[in-house]
């Protein structure tokens, strides 16, 4: 009785600690961003007139294609003080830790499309 008793009990304790484990990471992960359900419309609010729509010589930032190539000379821009040369955007408010967020999860999300 002795030899299946320690054998169950180990058993038991794997299929426990492996079931509470899967639970975790499953409530932690977070969806990931995409251009058309998450960055688009924060560009739109941000980045417009000169960007969103396209106007002038600025280059335009309301497709996915020109967001995926420039993402990180924007983040980088608008990571900026305002008193920095290259600040983004242009004569507005720097924008807050929460939306420059945004922009860093999308890229680490993989730069989505949808």
């Amino acid at each position: 009785m002795k030899k299946l008793f320690v054998p169950f009990i180990i058993i038991t304790t794997i299929v426990v600690f492996n079931r509470c484990s899967s639970q975790r990471k499953a409530t932690t992960d977070a969806p990931k961003l995409t251009y058309e359900n998450d960055l688009k419309t924060v560009i739109a609010g941000n980045c417009s007139p000169c960007h969103f729509p396209p106007k002038g010589n600025k280059k335009p930032y309301d497709n996915f294609a020109n967001v995926k190539t420039d993402i990180d000379e924007m983040i980088r821009r608008i990571e900026l003080n305002p008193t920095d040369k290259g600040f983004m955007p242009f004569k507005k408010p720097k924008l807050s830790d929460s939306v420059i967020a945004i922009f860093r999860k999308w890229r680490a999300d993989g730069r989505l499309e949808k």
